[in-house]
């Protein structure tokens, strides 16, 4: 339940054309939902403008399938479930027909947004070995709404890639980079532009890059302004933040 749907609910008991008992047993779950393995948190729309993510890591397709139901009935905009199997994916798919999965990025999208966002958010990927977690930053992006464009294999070894696409970032609202090995890229396109940085460091490199801490120390350390920096590998961190920067803009 988002503002607009709590607000919806008052005028109808004001008018009249719905009654004291229906209204309560429809905000009897508002707080959450106590589903005894897990307590769904219905009240996040509410309070953040974004309904609550499953991180399906940990749970059986059977938790996973009720879990979706009912954040599917209970939410007005986009649901998603993140880091999802297929497995997963089709115990979701029996209870709610509608669900869809982007196989890459392990990411189910259980209730897409229904209005779209005018803003635009470049997803910018050093090499094709960052496609994971870039893909999960668009497939989440689109889910809410929000137009992207998605930029591959840019890294800085082959500096003259990223610099072609400068006409094209400086039309974005917020631009995305995400990057492994030494993380550069994410220090060069925050040089180049006018807008946030998202910098996401990823898990691809060798061992000295300690499975994606090299590049978030390198960006966490940027010399450019300008940059936020969310954890190794985490797309879906940093869509929400990049959608949360949309949902402020003015």
């Amino acid at each position: 339940m988002d503002d607009k749907a709590l607000s919806d609910l008052l005028n109808r008991v004001a008018a009249g054309t719905i009654d004291h008992d229906q209204a309560m047993e429809l905000l009897r779950t508002l707080p959450y939902a106590d589903m005894g393995f897990a307590r769904i948190d219905h009240h996040r729309e509410l309070r953040t403008g974004f309904a609550e993510a499953i991180y399906s890591p940990g749970k059986s397709p059977d938790q996973m399938a009720k879990i979706a139901l009912e954040l599917f009935g209970h939410s007005s905009g986009a649901v998603v479930a993140t880091r999802a199997t297929k497995e997963q994916f089709e115990a979701i798919q029996q209870t709610v027909p509608g669900a869809s999965f982007n196989e890459v990025a392990g990411l189910v999208v259980i209730r897409q947004a229904a209005v779209a966002s005018s803003h635009l958010v470049s997803v910018v990927s050093a090499g094709t070995a960052d496609q994971v977690p870039a893909t999960e930053c668009v497939a989440t992006l689109e889910a809410l709404g929000i137009k992207t464009e998605a930029m591959a294999d840019l890294g800085v070894a082959g500096i003259h890639r990223i610099l072609d696409k400068v006409p094209s970032l400086r039309l974005a609202d917020v631009v995305v980079v995400v990057a492994g090995m030494e993380g550069a890229l994410a220090s060069v396109v925050a040089g180049l532009v006018s807008v946030p940085v998202v910098a996401v460091p990823t898990s691809a490199g060798y061992g000295a890059g300690v499975g994606g801490i090299t590049p978030l120390l390198a960006m966490l350390n940027s010399c450019a302004p300008g940059v936020a920096v969310v954890n190794i590998d985490n797309g879906y961190g940093a869509a929400m933040f990049a959608a949360t920067i949309l949902r402020n803009k003015t």
